[in-house]
């Protein structure tokens, strides 16, 4: 599996984004929520299950992430119009 192309985290909450692409060649991204935390054997496992306190967090990252690809989507437009001049 490949790397996720940038990461949020705030506490036990991150999100990463993905790059994929379409069986037609088309990218497009996805972004994936979870939450870590140690279980009874104080190992660290991962949900996708969130606790009340955990919302603002989860908000907050996804936020950055919407943010991060908005301008990243931006750049890119900018970019082939600039290509295109």
């Amino acid at each position: 599996m490949s790397a996720p192309i940038k990461k949020f985290s705030s506490g036990g909450i991150e999100v990463a984004i993905w790059e994929n692409e379409s069986g037609k060649g088309n990218k497009f991204n996805t972004v994936s929520l979870q939450r870590s935390y140690k279980d009874k054997d104080d190992e660290w496992k991962s949900t996708g299950s969130l606790r009340t306190g955990d919302i603002p967090k989860a908000i907050l990252t996804l936020q950055k992430a919407y943010e991060y690809l908005s301008l990243k989507e931006s750049e890119e437009k900018q970019e082939i119009a600039l290509a295109l001049t």
